[in-house]
């Protein structure tokens, strides 16, 4: 086995599919700010994902209208800016969760 192929595929495969999680969790309905994004992503996934990857995303997934933001002051410290998904957003991870089922079900039958 080639595990350096492997490990280079796995990261692929997290960063190809990591906007989808993304999606799928803002789906909760929930607004989450960025460390706590961060945190339900490691728990709900395999994924390790850091504050200069997500922030990144984030911005893409605006710029592209699927996620929405705003900022909220705290009793203490700095504001946070807290995340929800968009109409577009929850339209888009539905048609990537079907993509995904279909997918999924395609490399199974092989």
């Amino acid at each position: 086995m080639d595990n350096d192929f492997v490990n280079k595929w796995t990261s692929q495969l997290k960063k190809g599919t990591l906007s989808f999680v993304v999606l799928r969790i803002l789906m909760d309905k929930r607004e989450y700010y960025g460390y706590d994004l961060i945190n339900e992503i490691k728990k709900r996934t395999a994924i390790e994902i850091a504050e200069g990857t997500l922030y990144p995303l984030m911005n893409r997934l605006k710029d592209e209208k699927l996620v929405d933001y705003k900022w909220v002051e705290q009793n203490s410290g700095i504001p946070r800016k807290y995340y929800n998904i968009t109409s577009l957003g929850q339209e888009t991870a539905e048609e990537m969760k079907k993509y995904w089922i279909t997918l999924n079900d395609t490399i199974n039958s092989i």
